[in-house]
């Protein structure tokens, strides 16, 4: 085992899917058990000879497509991992190290917003495309100073997602340990993704969710610091302030302030997020639900308001979704989700979603989405992704119908 451990040298980031939680993850920064949702654990990582190992046995397992084969990998691996992580952490805290990490996602949609089928590739419609370095300094009792430096980018033309920013969707340094962490810079806003996605069983992603079609929320902050707390008795909250840029020219003082709570207990998830901004485009904005998973099904039930933003957007809804798991690597998705938008008399808007998932490995995933949107009165929402901007509905009032297929590989 101390073998292992000091083998442990490079880092590389460890793979998760969404939707999933390795549960009593032991952070490699410092020795205390965590539970980390499946969108962050790409940031957290452990000894890359005990990763090589655990993933021999998955993809045995993975190439029978057994259910019951890969869950009993799953197990072996976890058990091969978790106490190695704690001696590796011990034996890490005298070197520090810097990895690597990314994801490519690329799909091929045909929309039809009122005017004609139109085909395009988008780039960031399950996940933002980017890549990225995260790194650790332990300083001694636990505790470890970090941060990460991530770009995103257009994986259909290589282009900048922001021209003329390097590291537009993060760029922050902190501090983890025991007691929690803390970040200073710009950062995903705490009610952005994975928070966002653990609301509807389509992660908040591609043309499928209606949660994220049809809410409003600040994905990113500047100027932002945040902690994260631990999580106690299943309980985790995240609370984060953010300073006003100088380019606003509106003054010091507070931008806006974000606040989570979460609870975990066996397969029920209860979520809630609140946040207020500032200045030019303020937005107030409320996200919460729960999710319940028995046997091979999942149900989420999510809320969302809004008020305010650029555009303007006033509206409240909800929406209903179940996940069902054929197997280990291949899961399908229903959904519905409702919206009242409050700018004009009356109008309002319901989508139906369907999706399928399919794992070709534990780090490509094929998916398969699709959507009808149908608005009311006069209401203009469209079908869009996490990092894709939505065609524009013909006119107002026009139902919004669309297909996308894509692949999301991560690194």
């Amino acid at each position: 085992m101390a073998g292992l451990a000091a083998r442990a040298g490079r880092r590389r980031p460890m793979r998760a899917e969404h939707g999933r939680t390795w549960p009593n993850v032991v952070s490699s920064l410092a020795i205390y058990v965590r539970y980390v949702s499946a969108e962050d654990f790409i940031l957290h990582d452990a000894p890359a000879s005990l990763l090589k190992t655990a993933r021999t046995i998955l993809a045995a397992a993975w190439r029978q497509r057994d259910a019951a084969r890969f869950g009993r990998a799953v197990a072996m691996s976890a058990a091969l991992l978790l106490p190695c992580l704690r001696e590796a952490a011990a034996a890490d805290m005298n070197a520090g190290f810097v990895s690597l990490y990314g994801v490519f996602d690329t799909s091929i949609e045909i929309t039809d917003p009122g005017s004609g089928w139109t085909p395009r590739m988008d780039s960031g419609a399950y996940r933002g495309s980017r890549v990225g370095l995260h790194g650790a300094e332990p300083i001694g009792g636990g505790t470890a100073i970090v941060f990460t430096l991530e770009n995103g980018f257009s994986s259909a033309d290589g282009s900048l997602q922001v021209p003329g920013s390097l590291f537009n969707r993060q760029a922050w340094i902190g501090a983890r340990g025991a007691w929690g962490e803390v970040r200073m810079g710009r950062q995903y806003s705490p009610i952005y993704i994975p928070f966002k996605g653990g609301l509807d069983a389509f992660g908040a992603g591609t043309i499928a969710s209606g949660l994220n079609n049809l809410s409003k929320i600040t994905p990113y902050a500047n100027n932002a610091f945040a902690y994260l707390s631990p999580r106690i008795a299943g309980f985790g909250a995240t609370v984060m302030m953010a300073t006003r840029d100088p380019s606003e020219e509106d003054g010091n003082g507070l931008d806006g302030y974000y606040v989570t709570a979460s609870y975990r207990l066996d397969g029920l998830h209860v979520l809630y997020a609140h946040q207020q901004t500032h200045g030019a485009g303020a937005l107030r904005a409320n996200l919460g639900g729960a999710s319940y998973g028995f046997g091979k099904l999942r149900v989420w039930l999510a809320f969302f308001n809004g008020d305010g933003g650029t555009p303007v957007y006033h509206g409240a809804g909800g929406s209903l979704s179940a996940q069902y798991r054929f197997s280990a690597v291949a899961r399908a998705s229903l959904g519905y989700a409702h919206v009242r938008d409050y700018t004009l008399a009356g109008a309002n808007a319901d989508q139906f979603s369907a999706a399928f998932e399919y794992d070709v490995s534990p780090t490509l995933l094929l998916y398969f989405s699709a959507a009808y949107l149908a608005n009311h009165d006069d209401a203009s929402f469209t079908l869009r992704g996490v990092n894709v901007t939505g065609l524009p509905v013909a006119y107002p009032g026009a139902p919004v119908a669309g297909v996308q297929f894509g692949l999301l590989e991560r690194f």
